[in-house]
């Protein structure tokens, strides 16, 4: 029989890698492998070589293992960076929000993320970027909505007789 390979396979391998980091039920089986091999007499540094670890990761996992059992093997909380906002912070932003611009003294008539990052830093004095505005935006549930431009001299009826989707 002949044996299997994958093509490119170091691409996929790093590939593979990725795939098992992004997902936390995928690392907690990665780490369920390495136990499983260390536990049927494979060194932990063969292991780590098996599986793309650095050894001293696959010690880590097995002291783990040791200690706390199964639960050992699980991702813990990471708490990442504190918000820059505040509860009461995002109450006052979640009612501009409902408003227009023009109401909060900017110059502008359509919340964007530019406009979002603009109020806040004026607002409370913290800078925040117009990307983590717009994240801002979909934490608070709203949704970018912006206005279509209406032609002066339009025929209104024969753009609706145009669409595509128009109900006839």
């Amino acid at each position: 029989m002949k044996p299997l390979t994958i093509s490119d396979a170091e691409t996929m391998v790093l590939a593979l890698q990725d795939e098992i980091r992004r997902s936390q039920e995928a690392r907690y089986d990665h780490r369920l492998h390495a136990v499983l091999l260390v536990a049927q007499g494979v060194k932990c540094p063969e292991v780590a070589k098996l599986l793309g670890d650095a050894p001293r990761t696959v010690q880590y996992w097995i002291r783990r293992f040791e200690e706390e059992g199964l639960a050992g093997l699980a991702d813990a909380d990471r708490p990442g960076r504190p918000p820059k906002l505040d509860s009461q912070q995002l109450e006052i932003i979640n009612r501009a929000l409902r408003k227009s611009p023009l109401d909060a003294g900017l110059g502008t008539n359509i919340w964007d993320g530019k406009t979002l990052s603009a109020f806040i830093k004026e607002r409370f004095g913290i800078e925040l970027g117009v990307r983590q505005s717009q994240r801002l935006f979909r934490q608070l549930g709203f949704r970018l909505r912006k206005p279509r431009p209406i032609i002066a001299k339009a025929d209104l009826e024969a753009q609706k007789d145009h669409k595509k989707n128009s109900a006839k």
